[in-house]
């Protein structure tokens, strides 16, 4: 039976030959990245990604996967990306949540999203991602002006919701920031239920378009009490009855208490939800999101990570 001690040096045996096989099949492949720094828009919180000009180069064996998938409104190629390199890539950890690297190979970029079949005996370190995805491009952006003359981008009542931020931050669904601490909301827009009330829109002399519009919307909220939440869903009720008929309620809401679970702790989160169907004039709403342009301008400053 090997002693401890001679375990040990088996294992460094292994990720020894491992590596020196990675740099015999790579012949010390280097991947250049670009750091990206995020800029959320405040008109509808639609997230950017800006060139800041930095440079990283990374040592590793690039593998790549191509699969082609057909949907009903785009066929494209979903490149799997994988680098596997012989010690951890510290630059990836340091770059923050509101940066992101950005590789390129081949004319084809990609970032990651995870690290994948760590083994410590073998000493590799397995980066996994997809390339950028075609529909996806028109977000990274190479000069941060560019941003600061863009009309809202959905054509919902979002903007009203996210100006809705006394109590707490109000964020669109699927872009709540990393990691966010509680308390926060999230409103989503079923574009399921985004349905015209008016038998045709209205074209004025200037072409400017007008449409009734009904708005789906789920409040979800983290972090509050009862109270905490009833005090938040009356501040909206107030803003909707009080503001010159933004938007005008068509239900009657009700606070849900929902179940968000996590086994390790054995615990349920403090999270509650409720239901808002609204009307809106959409032209009411992308003037209300200008005014809040002129007040909320994008501010762009780019940082360059530490090692």
């Amino acid at each position: 039976m090997p002693s401890i001690n001679e375990t040990i040096g088996a294992k460094h045996q292994l990720a020894a030959s491992l590596q020196a096989g990675l740099e015999a099949i790579s012949e010390n492949q280097v991947i250049q990245f670009t750091q990206y720094s995020q800029v959320v828009l405040p008109i509808d919180g639609y997230v950017f990604w800006v060139n800041t000009g930095v440079q990283a180069a990374v040592e590793g064996s690039l593998h790549q996967s191509i699969e082609q998938r057909q949907n009903e409104d785009e066929t494209i190629d979903i490149n799997r990306i994988i680098l596997t390199t012989t010690s951890p890539v510290d630059v990836f950890d340091s770059v923050g949540p509101t940066n992101i690297l950005i590789g390129s190979f081949g004319g084809v970029q990609f970032a990651f999203s995870r690290r994948d079949a760590f083994y410590q005996q073998a000493g590799l370190y397995h980066y996994a991602g997809d390339a950028v995805y075609p529909a996806l491009e028109s977000q990274l952006v190479d000069n941060a002006s560019s941003l600061t003359s863009l009309d809202p981008i959905v054509s919902n009542s979002l903007p009203v919701w996210l100006t809705l931020n006394q109590y707490m931050p109000v964020y669109p669904s699927f872009l709540v920031p990393s990691n966010a601490v509680p308390p926060y909301a999230s409103a989503h827009i079923d574009p399921a239920y985004t349905e015209a009330l008016g038998a045709a829109p209205l074209l004025d002399r200037t072409m400017t378009h007008t449409q009734l519009t009904k708005d789906r919307v789920r409040i979800t909220i983290y972090g509050t009490n009862n109270q905490q939440a009833l005090d938040f869903q009356d501040y909206v009720f107030q803003y909707i009855a009080n503001d010159d008929n933004v938007i005008g309620l068509m239900n009657m809401p009700i606070m849900r208490d929902e179940k968000r679970t996590q086994s390790e702790l054995g615990v349920i989160a403090m999270k509650k939800s409720f239901d808002v169907e609204v009307s809106y004039y959409q032209t009411r709403v992308n003037s209300l999101a200008r005014q809040f342009i002129k007040s909320a301008l994008v501010q762009y400053l780019p940082k360059p990570y530490t090692n």
